[in-house]
């Protein structure tokens, strides 16, 4: 390898690492909106059902104890669709650190190699392990048995 071809391997590594850290981005937002349609149409049907019961009601005493029930199915369905928000959100946190770890490591080869050193002992290799960990043990220690929210994904 000639000295004239290191700044053209090192460019290319840099842009590798670049474009490997937009589309973990694009991922990461593809799911976000991905799972923002989902409880914007769980939301959707969810007041139709609330419209519709409102309209069922055959009596005053009966319409009067709509909005207590229609309160209480509400609260326990946010409730499960924030279990399973964090579930998600911790799912997805997870993915995208770990691709980010890829990234970083796989480019830190190719400015080892670009540079003539392909055995050298990689300095940040563990860059992000810590931080990664965080993320797993999140995802594994709130992971419950049922998360009941219409949310997931």
């Amino acid at each position: 390898m000639s000295n004239e071809t290191i700044p053209l391997n090192l460019f290319k590594a840099n842009l590798e690492l670049q474009l490997g850290i937009q589309r973990l981005m694009q991922e990461n937002g593809q799911q976000w909106l991905e799972n923002a349609t989902r409880a914007g149409k769980d939301g959707i049907a969810e007041s139709g059902a609330e419209i519709e019961s409102l309209l069922k009601a055959q009596n005053w005493q009966e319409l009067g104890t709509l909005p207590a029930q229609a309160f209480w199915r509400q609260f326990q369905h946010h409730v499960g669709g924030a279990q399973a928000l964090t579930q998600v959100a911790i799912k997805n946190q997870t993915t995208f650190t770990q691709g980010l770890q890829q990234a970083i490591q796989d480019w830190q080869k190719s400015v080892t190699q670009a540079v003539g050193q392909g055995d050298a002992v990689l300095p940040f290799q563990d860059m992000f392990k810590q931080w990664g960990e965080v993320w797993v043990a999140a995802q594994h220690k709130d992971a419950p048995a049922n998360t009941g929210g219409h949310n997931a994904g």
